[in-house]
């Protein structure tokens, strides 16, 4: 059997022991049969948090655990939602527990941290849908509802809501089970109290007015964890290793200097490769790490240096600052990188990087979280809130990083 091949078995009503949740049932025999799938097996060798683990140990879950908490928390939302007099159907409630368990199947390896680097312009979001749709084709169109919603193409908005939004499944679970794992308790929210305020009204998916605490202290706990956690400056310093790690390999293999790697890397390794699903289903981080491992011996110094930075945590020194850093700084830093490590000035580009890294809590632009009264009035949390200043919350903070190797001991 290929890696995309039809896969069949056994349909059974299983449980799951997942230490955020406790027992998880799988809800339909088809969601059991996708979980059983090796292209949604292959989530559990992908940490959900990247290269997070490098600053708190405890954040080794996988991107499969993430998923199958999505989907339990989505069964919670669809009881609560029919027991407050809305009508979703079982075909309905089966599609979109299919499309949140499936949301994140498009992801790479060490999810965020190499978006865009092996297949370069494509998100996570559009890989998922090109899966979703082959899964389609082998379950014989049993995925097709699920897909519309996962597109937002069904009649029923709210159902995409619960799907991607502001207030997802996807979000509700991430920041519980990050900060469970990451020991990060400024990211505790209190989701069984939000999924039981959920409602519906005129096709918009919305919170009863008792629920507002806990929106107020789910966006705290968003912004929280994406600075303590998500850009920790040390999970930035690892993130910039493991990419430049990948594209100095890149550079190397299209030169002809033959390298050891995973044939699933490798394919990616190639120049002028061609996207492959298929290929790309392969990769995985253990595909990163195997190689990366034999990578600390080369030859070439920079691949080396980034290799043994990442498997064995020599990470690279990270400044942050509210503007971009001076381009005469960055250059001078890479001057004394060549002079120190007799490379080239265009290879201390791999070894000296500065960019940038953003983040909003809530955007009052568009899909808002909206506040239900008791008298079924309609109010933004922005309005709703007395407590929160959404202003700040929903202004884009951005912040500018300069990475380099700690064997330059004083600064120019």
């Amino acid at each position: 059997m290929t890696q995309m091949g039809k896969y069949s078995s056994t349909n059974k009503l299983k449980i799951i022991n997942d230490p955020v949740y406790g027992f998880i049932k799988i809800p339909y025999d088809v969601v059991f049969d996708l979980i059983e799938h090796p292209l949604f097996q292959r989530l559990r060798r992908i940490k959900q948090l990247g290269l997070t683990h490098l600053v708190y140990p405890g954040a080794n879950h996988t991107r499969f655990q993430h998923a199958v908490g999505a989907m339990h928390l989505m069964s919670l939302a669809i009881e609560v939602i029919r027991s407050k007099g809305h009508r979703i159907t079982e075909e309905e409630a089966k599609a979109v527990s299919i499309a949140i368990l499936l949301h994140d199947i498009g992801h790479g390896p060490f999810s965020h941290s190499l978006e865009q680097s092996l297949i370069k312009a494509t998100t996570h979001e559009s890989l998922s849908l090109l899966y979703m749709e082959q899964l389609n084709r082998e379950f014989h169109g049993e995925l097709t509802l699920a897909i519309e919603i996962f597109r937002n193409r069904y009649h029923l908005k709210f159902l995409h809501q619960l799907v991607s939004s502001q207030l997802d499944m996807d979000r509700l679970d991430y920041l519980k089970r990050d900060s469970f794992f990451t020991g990060v308790t400024e990211g505790v929210i209190g989701s069984d109290r939000i999924i039981k305020m959920l409602n519906v009204k005129e096709d918009q998916l919305v919170v009863d007015e008792k629920g507002i605490y806990s929106i107020e202290k789910f966006l705290i706990a968003r912004r929280l964890m994406y600075w303590q956690v998500y850009l920790h400056r040390t999970v930035v310093a690892s993130e910039q290793l493991l990419v430049m790690m990948l594209r100095r390999a890149e550079a190397l293999s299209s030169r002809g200097i033959k390298l050891f790697a995973t044939p699933a890397l490798a394919y990616f390794l190639q120049p002028g490769h061609e996207v492959s699903l298929e290929q790309f289903a392969l990769l995985d981080d253990y595909d990163i790490l195997a190689s990366a491992k034999s990578w600390c011996n080369h030859s070439d110094p920079v691949l080396s240096m980034l290799s043994d930075g990442l498997v064995n945590r020599k990470l690279f020194s990270v400044e942050l600052a509210d503007g971009p850093f001076q381009a005469d700084r960055i250059g001078a830093l890479r001057k004394l990188v060549a002079a120190t490590l007799s490379i080239s000035s265009e290879e201390a580009e791999y070894l000296v990087v500065s960019d940038s890294v953003s983040n909003f809590a809530y955007s009052d632009m568009d899909d808002r979280i909206s506040i239900m009264d008791k008298n079924g009035n309609i109010r933004d949390i922005a309005e709703a809130s007395d407590m929160l200043n959404i202003s700040v919350l929903s202004k884009t903070v951005r912040k500018y990083f300069l990475c380099y190797p700690r064997i330059i001991k004083e600064m120019p």
